[in-house]
């Protein structure tokens, strides 16, 4: 039946996973021999990440498959690498948007294969995804990578799928890269054999289903040709490992830079001015328009951290159509035109970035005037990336403090320098991309205190300041 992707029962809803706290930090630098098993520890609550290192026990990866194909520009000669990402029915949107995005970032060919017969699917947070194909026509393709995003039952749709299982045990015993995160090698890899001898980790609420004997918990681990990692909040350290292994520690290190995922000690991820209590009692009303170009790391990230806490979010087109394509080609349906979304009244508005994409927020007439009414009526504003910038030209920032993208804080006074996210009063901004986790679960603990967010975090797998 290889004609059809994968013909399966009807699912269950998708399950959001809550488990024990595990810390992450971002490192400022990568080198993640092939040839080694390696992990980053989490164990230590204040002490710094580190790597450990033993001799592998299996041979070194074969990165490369005979088809890879060099291109070379007037600086640099770039190896194209092909890379397979599998997405399911609740599948978890962070870490499938987060592999893609980083791994096209550093140029990679990826594929984004619909285990469905439909290329859209429902993500586990409600986000709505259009895969770029069916797996079914991927089965005669070579490829650098498979990389398995978790989320329930998006683990589950994967494992069933005859045609992807074959793939990946085709690709793995061809002694190439593959991976997978959060639920992935628990449910997925482990019952086809593809941990075997194999040192993993995963979700903290599905690491008892791990074999005990090689099962560690940290939230990367990499032995051989397989990456493991434990959940969304670690899918960025993921990614980059992913990528560090394909094209090597130099371009590594420029995505990671690109993403702010550096760590800045001696700075605060957040810093607050003129304190005001946005707490409402009832359930937040929260609005985040979208456009062709906007940036899809933020807007999954927003719309998965805010949904994991119970906010009420409508995710708003301001083009044509529903459906957008963000700016690294994946695309997202949004849950209404921004048309029928003036209807209601929102407690936070939240602008996602992207440089074309705040370009046609910005052009929007329907929602300059939501945010002339959002401020006249004193509620709460939100931007990232570049879109502090149209809160500036619609002349909304005023004397207010805020940060941005670093390509736009030219444009805006009042500006804050070091912060990941910055409030004051009721506006919140933050500089995007890696650094909009701490932007929602900022909100998150603005709305309903540190202990939602704190729960919410460690359902992540994301460590969440102790201040």
């Amino acid at each position: 039946m290889e004609s059809l992707s994968c013909l399966v029962l009807k699912p269950a809803a998708p399950t959001r996973l809550f488990a024990a706290s595990a810390s992450i930090k971002f490192l400022p630098s990568f080198g993640f021999p092939s040839s080694m098993d390696y992990q980053l520890s989490t164990s230590g609550a204040s002490a710094k990440r580190c790597l450990k290192l033993t001799k592998a026990s299996s041979s070194a990866v074969n990165a490369a498959p005979s088809t890879t194909t060099n291109v070379t520009d007037t600086t640099t000669t770039v190896s194209t690498k092909k890379v397979l990402v599998p997405i399911g029915f609740g599948t978890e949107e962070m870490e499938a948007v987060i592999l893609v995005d980083v791994l096209r970032r550093a140029g990679a060919e990826v594929t984004l294969a619909s285990v469905e017969p439909q290329l859209e699917i429902q993500a586990s947070g409600g986000t709505r995804l259009v895969a770029d194909t069916t797996i079914s026509t991927c089965s005669n393709q070579v490829y650098d990578l498979v990389a398995l995003p978790g989320g329930m039952p998006g683990s589950v749709r994967l494992r069933d799928c005859e045609i992807l299982k074959k793939i990946t045990s085709n690709h793995a015993g061809e002694k190439r890269l593959y991976g997978g995160i959060s639920t992935a090698p628990a449910v997925t890899l482990l019952p086809w054999g593809l941990l075997r001898r194999k040192r993993t980790t995963c979700h903290p609420a599905f690491f008892d289903k791990l074999p005990t004997f090689w099962a560690v918990k940290s939230n990367l681990q990499v032995s051989g040709e397989i990456t493991t990692s434990q959940g969304p909040g670690t899918s960025f350290m993921f990614a980059l490992s992913l990528v560090e292994q394909l094209f090597g520690e130099s371009v590594a290190k420029e995505i990671a830079e690109l993403l702010f995922m550096h760590s800045a000690d001696d700075k605060p991820r957040k810093e607050e001015f003129n304190k005001v209590d946005w707490a409402l009692g009832r359930t937040p009303h929260v609005l985040l328009p979208v456009a062709n170009g906007s940036e899809e790391i933020e807007v999954v990230t927003i719309v998965d951290i805010l949904r994991r806490a119970k906010v009420d979010v409508v995710v708003a087109s301001v083009e044509k159509s529903v459906k957008i394509l963000a700016s690294h080609g994946v695309e997202i349906v949004a849950d209404k035109l921004i048309g029928d979304a003036m209807g209601s009244i929102y407690d936070l508005i939240i602008l996602p970035g992207g440089v074309a994409g705040a370009a046609q927020l910005q052009k929007s007439r329907i929602l300059k005037k939501l945010l002339k009414e959002q401020e006249a009526a004193g509620r709460i504003c939100g931007a990232v990336c570049s879109s502090p910038a149209i809160l500036h030209k619609h002349g909304l920032l005023k004397e207010n403090k805020a940060t941005a993208h670093p390509s736009t804080i030219r444009e805006l006074s009042n500006v804050v320098d070091g912060p990941n996210v910055v409030i004051d009063g009721k506006l919140i901004t933050s500089r995007g991309l890696a650094t909009v986790s701490d932007f929602a679960l900022a909100i998150v603990s603005k709305f309903f205190g540190h202990a939602r967010a704190r729960s919410v975090a460690e359902g992540l797998v994301f460590e969440y300041p102790r201040n």
